[in-house]
């Protein structure tokens, strides 16, 4: 039997539910691919952004199966990385992004930020430029236990920031998110700031996909769905977003009336 649940709109923001995770992840896959295949056909490339976390796996190796697409005429980058860290830490993002894409299907370009340039401002700003030489087409990315996008904080978050990039302080939800997800020795070996892609730098993309698996996400899936459009609730932004669609399964949809 067909474990797809139900499809459902709140504001412009599309929902699809799954019945577990690895539907949900080759349901994402299937679109993301599409989507890339169509760009790569009509632009002769695509610029993507990607989320880095143990969230986003069943959606990425399905993505890296998936027929037809000519990576080589895909740009990487992603959303976000620990201040501290660089792709040769274990804990690094730019490390998981090569891990779980870049080495696996060669794309042709990768852009990684580096957490320990000691000049991190000078760090966002070459991100920045990175980013804002032509349009980003594709943003790949999850929603946070406190509700973030990115390192998109909800005490630090702005729906009309000026940057691209910019330095953020990591609440202790978010930390302890990342202890459980990433298995620090410790919660003080957990990093208290980062540097990460600005709300308006996501949603300024052509499409968004959201990939948003398990229970422990549940709270944070009400309140973007449910909830006012804030800076509270970072992800509550992508309900504006005129090309964005958020998967779910059944435990991250839990909470939401008529959603299971």
């Amino acid at each position: 039997m067909d474990s797809y649940c139900v499809e459902k709109q709140f504001d412009k923001l599309r929902v699809q539910v799954y019945g577990n995770r690895d539907e949900m992840g080759k349901a994402a896959a299937s679109r993301v691919a599409a989507k890339m295949r169509e760009l790569i056909e009509q632009k002769g490339k695509v610029r993507m952004v990607f989320a880095s976390a143990p969230s986003q796996l069943d959606f990425l190796k399905y993505l890296r199966e998936a027929p037809g697409i000519d990576w080589s005429k895909v740009t990487v980058f992603h959303l976000d990385e620990y201040m501290g860290a660089s792709i040769e830490d274990e804990y690094s993002f730019a490390k998981f992004i090569k891990e779980h894409i870049v080495d696996k299907v060669k794309p042709g370009k990768v852009y990684y930020m580096n957490g320990k340039n000691p000049d991190i401002e000078g760090e966002c700003e070459r991100y920045s430029n990175l980013i804002s030489r032509e349009p980003i087409d594709i943003v790949c990315l999850g929603i946070g236990e406190n509700g973030h996008i990115a390192f998109n904080e909800p005490h630090e978050a702005d729906f009309n920031d000026p940057r691209l990039v910019k330095k953020i302080s990591l609440d202790e939800k978010c930390r302890n998110q990342q202890y459980h997800d990433f298995g620090f020795a410790s919660m003080d070996d957990v990093p208290r700031y980062a540097i990460t892609m600005t709300v308006p730098a996501i949603t300024g993309a052509d499409y968004l996909y959201c990939i948003v698996p398990t229970d422990r996400k549940a709270e944070a899936v009400k309140e973007t769905l449910t909830g006012p459009i804030t800076e509270k609730c970072p992800a509550s932004i992508l309900r504006t977003h005129d090309n964005a669609v958020l998967f779910l399964d059944r435990d991250a949809a839990k909470l939401v009336e008529g959603l299971i």
